[in-house]
């Protein structure tokens, strides 16, 4: 796969992972957190802030790994 390919798809990729994420972090706040106090949206959202990390690493990850080299 060429370079730049890669590096548009894994560019969408995180862009759409970040979008959906957000989306569903702050609709499962509305709907679960409603009656909660402050601590437990400060902790909602502090655990759901550094969650999506985990996934964006991985296609970081993917976008670094060099590819195989050619044989000739």
């Amino acid at each position: 796969m060429p370079l730049r390919l890669k590096k548009l798809i894994g560019t969408v990729v995180l862009v759409a992972l970040v979008i959906v994420y957000a989306l569903v972090a702050t609709t499962v706040a509305v709907h679960r957190l409603g009656d909660s106090g402050p601590l437990a949206h400060l902790a909602f959202f502090f655990v759901t802030g550094i969650l999506w990390v985990l996934p964006a690493m991985g296609i970081i990850k993917w976008l670094l790994l060099s590819p195989p080299p050619k044989n000739r």
